[in-house]
């Protein structure tokens, strides 16, 4: 079995269902799941767990994300991106805008907004999918959730077409960006294209295709493209002895001399790695002293609550 985090470039025209199943049939293994969907017409980054690496899963799950959109003006669309177009439906004109102009009403949903969940979305609503509901023609208020678009800069605007780059929190529809912004400018809007370009500090550059992944399953040389645990999560670290490693398994309490030393600065809450002494995360949990104390602490101090172990 592979273990490891590996970087999808997930191509358009694929659920992000399919992409992890056919990723379980060229590497042979069940035991994989993924961090955050893209939607079909999407393209573009994907992290993948492999094996044991997919109990870490859920702490990358919180990453912000980095988006290339193009949003079309001019239309509206009942699922807010190209498949619901109606083109039966004359388009509105669209006024002349300038950059700043684009940029002062973008600037309008920087920071904490409140978004409403598109009707064709798989969020469950009394026990049911969106989308479901939405294609038997029955009428939800959809939910609302906040989110945080962090980032939103222009591209490049070519009328009716804007290319925008957005970095936002877990749970951001660009879709309902794209429909909200259209709105805002008073001719309609959907998103036409949608490329997720980055996940927290990883980058699209670094993904492999499909295609790739199964050249380098067939050359034996997958291993070397997998992305480690400090990578990708960049916790500091209690690193522990030798005698105390077989321990954690059974979430022992971890003692100042069980400690060889600290990787980084951490405060009380913070999450930190249990490392080996060859410096494999071996649990995640929270820091319960700041780092600088953990040699002044008595015996009876708690140092670290379990999150997850990682054997």
């Amino acid at each position: 079995m592979v273990d490891g985090v590996l970087l999808l470039n997930k191509p358009t025209g694929m659920t992000s269902h399919d992409a992890v199943a056919k990723l379980r049939m060229i590497l042979g293994q069940q035991r994989i799941g993924h961090t955050g969907t893209l939607d079909p017409a999407a393209e573009g980054l994907m992290i993948i767990c492999l094996g044991r690496a997919t109990k870490i899963a859920r702490f990358i799950s919180d990453y912000d994300k980095t988006y290339e959109a193009e949003i079309t003006l001019g239309r509206t669309s009942r699922t807010y991106d190209s498949e619901g177009i109606d083109l039966d439906e004359q388009p509105s004109k669209v006024p002349v805008l300038s950059l700043d102009q684009l940029d002062a009403a973008l600037n309008e949903f920087r920071g904490v907004i409140t978004q409403q969940v598109p009707s064709f979305s798989a969020v469950r609503v009394d026990g049911e999918r969106l989308y479901k509901l939405a294609r038997k023609g029955a009428e939800v208020d959809a939910p609302e959730r906040e989110v945080e678009i962090k980032d939103i800069t222009v591209i490049a605007y070519n009328k009716p077409v804007l290319r925008i780059s957005v970095t936002c929190s877990k749970g951001t529809y660009i879709r309902s960006l794209a429909h909200d912004l259209g709105q805002r400018l008073g001719c309609g809007g959907y998103l036409s294209q949608l490329k997720r370009t980055a996940v927290g500090a990883m980058y699209l550059d670094r993904a492999l295709t499909i295609e790739a992944v199964a050249l380098h399953q067939q050359q034996q040389s997958l291993s070397g493209q997998l992305i480690s645990y400090d990578e990708l999560l960049g916790f500091p670290a209690f690193v522990l002895s030798e005698e105390f490693e077989p321990q954690v398994v059974t979430g022992r309490d971890l003692r100042p001399e069980d400690v060889v030393t600290v990787e980084g600065d951490f405060a009380p809450g913070d999450k930190v790695f249990l490392k080996s002494a060859q410096g494999h995360p071996l649990a995640v949990g929270k820091a319960e002293i700041p780092s600088s104390a953990v040699r002044e602490t008595d015996d009876d101090t708690k140092l670290f609550s379990y999150i997850r172990v990682l054997n």
